[in-house]
């Protein structure tokens, strides 16, 4: 499909196969695991749930499946996908690169190094609560945005160049520091590794009630600079003619951005390519005004991730699962490469 094959004024057409890619994405993933549901029962329990008067399924363990493991898992791969979706569009406008993605200032790296660091030395058996890991993996993605800022203010301000290069330092260093702490311990080797590759497996709502707060706050930051966002696009001198202060936006941006990328790694590890293919499609189809742009990366990126989480339950057989990042990567590789056989990986 061409690019802007939706007319500019159709909010609604253009937005409504996003919405029922993601309901269909949940829907499955209620459907989807070890557990045997027919899927009329499963629909049933959702009826309920939604205050329908509908007879309940036969099996009086299913509800439970369903709503506090199946459901609860699926919201939280849902609002991950869009929270990397959104700090991509964000990233990408941003640093006015097309190939940034939520991963560029390093924050993941940080993210990582803190669960490593909290695996390692095993707080959360010490603390007894499993949001000990995915705590020390937001505060490490929070303290790497700190560091690099404050490298790039060093390094002669907020300019683009500058972040992308403070960024690439952090990055670096910490992917080196996460192999010291890995050779350092052997013993904690598998449980970072599988964290790193990304998962929902075994999470729930609590993990979800860390998530949201980040998913929020960082939503409402990147959707108050929008404006910004298409004037930043221009550069730097045409921001100043058009009253827009590029330093103050950029950190505003910056710091949403991330704060959206930590709260997913913190909870989900390490899952890449979705923060560059949600924006890229929807760039493709529906343009590159930030205003449509964001909302709908949102909601291709939370339809995206969602339906790669029910993938990795029902690709292997026994019940077994792959890590979603997999999933992901493997789904990415081949949409890059069409992106370059047809001509439009490089454009913004």
């Amino acid at each position: 499909m061409p690019p802007h094959a939706f007319p500019r004024g159709g909010v609604l057409k253009r937005t409504l196969p996003l919405v029922l890619a993601g309901l269909a994405a949940l829907s499955a993933a209620c459907l989807a695991g070890a557990y045997p549901a027919a899927p009329g029962d499963v629909l049933a329990v959702l009826a309920r749930a939604a205050g329908l008067a509908v007879p309940a399924p036969a099996d009086p363990a299913l509800p439970t499946v369903v709503m506090e493991l199946r459901l609860t898992r699926a919201l939280l791969a849902y609002g991950v996908g869009a929270a990397l979706a959104v700090a991509g569009a964000a990233f990408q406008g941003v640093l006015r690169n097309p190939l940034a993605d939520p991963f560029t200032l390093g924050v993941s790296g940080g993210a990582a190094f803190g669960a490593a660091l909290s695996l390692t030395l095993g707080l959360g058996a010490a603390l007894g609560s499993t949001l000990v890991t995915p705590a020390c993996a937001l505060a490490g993605g929070g303290a790497t945005l700190v560091a690099v800022l404050a490298l790039s203010r060093l390094a002669g301000g907020l300019r683009r160049e500058t972040v992308v290069l403070s960024g690439i330092v952090a990055a670096t260093f910490l992917s080196a520091l996460l192999s010291l702490v890995k050779a350092l311990n052997e013993e904690s080797v598998a449980g970072i590794v599988f964290w790193i590759m990304g998962g929902f497996q075994g999470k729930g709502r609590a993990e979800l009630a860390l998530f949201l707060p980040c998913l929020l706050l960082g939503l409402a930051g990147v959707a108050l600079f929008l404006r910004e966002l298409d004037i930043l696009l221009l550069g730097e001198r045409q921001a100043r003619q058009l009253g827009v202060a590029a330093g103050r936006s950029r950190l505003a941006l910056l710091g949403a951005a991330s704060l959206l990328t930590a709260g997913a790694v913190a909870v989900s590890g390490v899952i890449g390519f979705v923060g560059l293919i949600a924006p890229h499609a929807c760039r493709r189809l529906y343009g590159g005004e930030h205003g449509a742009l964001v909302p709908q990366a949102a909601l291709a990126g939370g339809a995206l991730l969602c339906g790669a989480d029910v993938l990795a339950r029902v690709i292997l057989p026994g019940g077994a699962e792959l890590p979603v990042g997999v999933v992901t990567a493997l789904l990415g590789g081949p949409f890059f490469c069409f992106l370059l056989l047809t001509g439009r990986g490089g454009r913004a």
